[in-house]
């Protein structure tokens, strides 16, 4: 029912703006990753590519921008494709005319037995950014016709996913050129230290795999360990943890704990990429006010704030929604804010 109400109301848009809406490409491609088989963790090399090419893009022999987006955790490529909506979306804002023409890109980043990808790269989970960078990139400027600098490059992603484009945007501006994240965690600490989470790390030391750690923030927090604090020769999760059971309590490690902290919450990594920030054509990201965990709310708060010390241009935006009744709408945050964005920052020519 709410697809068809959905596909109702941009019919009647397009009807009264005039706008004929033009259909593009779904691709499905496949890329051997050599770099990925470097996990411990069973994850397989082969990864889905879901690439929508813009309407024309066959015939007009013309190159167009990449936009690359990071789906949460929980999500995968072709979830994200599934029901039609985000190609609705994005054709949409061609044929309203905010935004040009671009080629979307979502590759695979589930794990299998594991809420997905913390974008991250580690011996024990797989060295995820440079798949992205060294891999991804050249694969999809090999096969399509493409606008290969900086400018022409954006990142976006929502959650997990959100937070996972602006660290490559801070590591990487050399290669991509503007970001976007849609409500994007671990850019701070927030409110409460990891002692005070809701994370059964007594239940860790029993398990097995991460199928047996489902619900709550416990499997979360084993595969940020993972992707954090890597251990080759401690199985069966080949990392370490910045809590141990001791005497049958809790104990925190607070050196583990400083680390995972330096490579999770982005604000810990500002100063040291402020210069990189300060030279993209773009950075913005939002967030909804009634997230229940709330210290996504003060988080991304404070990091815009330590953004605008450090002097870096930026757009960031509280909503009033929750993450994710305000994103995928035809009035949402995709549609009203993403695109428009991209459209002010991406290098089209």
């Amino acid at each position: 029912m709410k697809s068809f109400l959905l596909i109702a109301f941009l019919s009647l848009v397009t009807a009264l703006s005039g706008a004929e809406i033009r259909h593009g490409e779904l691709r499905t491609e496949h890329l051997a990753s050599t770099i990925l088989r470097d996990n411990r963790v069973g994850l397989d090399p082969n990864r889905l590519v879901k690439v929508y090419l813009p309407p024309g893009y066959a015939d007009s022999g013309k190159a167009y921008p990449v936009i690359y987006f990071f789906h949460s955790i929980g999500w995968s490529a072709e979830q994200a494709f599934a029901d039609g909506n985000l190609v609705r979306l994005i054709e949409r804002g061609f044929a309203s005319g905010v935004v040009p023409d671009f080629i979307f890109v979502v590759a695979d980043f589930s794990v299998p037995g594991s809420l997905g990808s913390m974008y991250e790269n580690s011996t024990t989970s797989g060295r995820w950014r440079d798949f992205i960078t060294d891999e991804l990139v050249p694969f999809i400027d090999g096969r399509f016709r493409t606008l290969r600098q900086s400018g022409s490059r954006g990142l976006a992603g929502d959650f997990m996913g959100g937070r996972g484009a602006l660290e490559l945007a801070m590591q990487r501006a050399d290669l991509f050129g503007s970001v976007y994240a849609l409500h994007p965690v671990a850019t701070g600490t927030g409110e409460l230290p990891l002692t005070y989470l809701e994370i059964d790390w007594a239940k860790v030391r029993q398990a097995h795999s991460l199928a047996e750690l489902t619900g709550g923030r416990t499997q979360i927090f084993v595969q940020i360990s993972q992707a954090f604090l890597p251990n080759p020769d401690r199985p069966p999760f080949y990392c370490d943890f910045p809590v141990e059971i001791v005497d049958g309590r809790s104990r925190l490690n607070p050196e583990l704990n400083r680390k995972m902290q330096q490579g999770f919450i982005l604000e810990e990594s500002l100063d040291r990429y402020g210069a990189n920030l300060r030279s993209l054509r773009g950075v913005a990201f939002d967030w909804g006010r009634y997230d229940q965990t709330t210290a996504h709310v003060f988080a991304n708060r404070i990091f815009s704030r330590k953004l605008d010390d450090l002097g870096v241009n930026h757009e960031a935006e509280e909503y009033n929604g929750s993450p994710w009744n305000r994103t995928w709408t035809a009035d949402g945050r995709f549609a009203t804010r993403l695109l428009p964005f991209f459209a002010r920052h991406l290098q089209f020519e």
